[in-house]
């Protein structure tokens, strides 16, 4: 499966930092969809003893390793977000990982269809053929913005640095086929969660 389309019918999540992806995917997972999440299996590729470690370490050297072997994402950050040769270097060892464990977490998915979670899908290029619909969480940058400073005590300059790295949510918005807006907590997601999930549903049955 890995490099294909989606033989079954899935859906590709996606939204800027603090929109809320992980909120709306558990939503959709307690409703039955399967959800796979990018950045769980790359944190996995990236954990002491990560699969990708060794190779990130040949690329970037051992001071990109933390103390017990994890990718230390904060320096690696630093210098993604200011080189954009860096950024590459890394997505080319993390990609084709991602990618493989992805389509293999989809082959032996029990759910009545997939979401996968893709924060970076619309900027990839490669995504959207692999799925049936995308799904944009979608909020006002004023408000990731103050949500990503609470939750990671990073200054609004990172965010912001963060944010000028992603699609605009103009674009992501237009990307989509289906847009979920998170601007008012949870008693508004539900209703459009669980319209979505039914469509989907249906979808999936086809």
């Amino acid at each position: 499966m890995a490099g294909q389309t989606t033989l079954t019918f899935s859906v590709g999540l996606t939204g800027g930092i603090g929109c809320g992806k992980t909120t709306v995917a558990d939503m959709f997972a307690e409703l039955g969809a399967s959800v796979i999440d990018t950045d769980v299996i790359a944190h996995s590729l990236t954990a002491p003893h990560g699969a990708a470690m060794p190779a990130l370490l040949a690329e970037f050297g051992a001071d990109f390793a933390t103390a017990d072997g994890a990718l230390d994402r904060a320096r690696m950050r630093a210098l993604v977000f200011t080189d954009a040769t860096a950024r590459a270097r890394l997505e080319g060892i993390l990609h084709p990982r991602i990618r493989e464990a992805t389509a293999a977490a989809a082959a032996i998915a029990t759910g009545a269809y997939v979401i996968f979670v893709v924060p970076l899908l619309i900027e990839s290029g490669s995504w959207r053929e692999r799925v049936t619909r995308v799904l944009a969480i979608d909020c006002p940058e004023e408000i990731q913005i103050a949500r990503v400073m609470a939750r990671s005590s990073i200054s609004e300059e990172q965010v912001r640095a963060i944010m000028a790295a992603q699609v605009t949510r103009a674009q992501r918005r237009a990307a989509a086929d289906d847009i979920i807006l998170n601007d008012d907590g949870l008693d508004a997601l539900y209703p459009q969660v669980e319209l979505l999930h039914a469509m989907y549903l249906s979808q999936a049955r086809q």
